[in-house]
């Protein structure tokens, strides 16, 4: 498995969301999973990884929580969980697209 936290150093969203990968990522039986970590630093960088905010989470080259409208952007993601709107998925979000 692939798994791949893409940040920028604008928003600090990215450390919860590594924090919840790795819960989840152990809940799966891939605990010792590494996960790429990619500071995009341009839009040109953006553009060319398909970055849509702080976090973007790659598994296997393919963001789960992306909808396919979102255009590349140096900001922060903001994420829809069941407790509302959050900087990151829940870890049971990541574990239902690591599953």
């Amino acid at each position: 498995m692939d798994v791949r936290l893409l940040y920028f150093d604008g928003c600090t969203n990215w450390v919860m969301a590594e924090e919840r990968l790795r819960s989840a990522l152990a809940e799966v039986g891939h605990g010792d999973e590494p996960i790429l970590r990619v500071r995009v630093e341009t839009i040109e960088d953006a553009e060319r990884l398909d970055f849509i905010g702080s976090p973007t989470i790659l598994i296997d080259g393919t963001d789960p929580f992306a909808s396919g409208t979102e255009q590349p952007a140096l900001a922060c993601r903001v994420f829809t969980t069941p407790d509302g709107r959050d900087g990151s998925p829940t870890v049971a979000q990541l574990v239902g697209v690591l599953s």
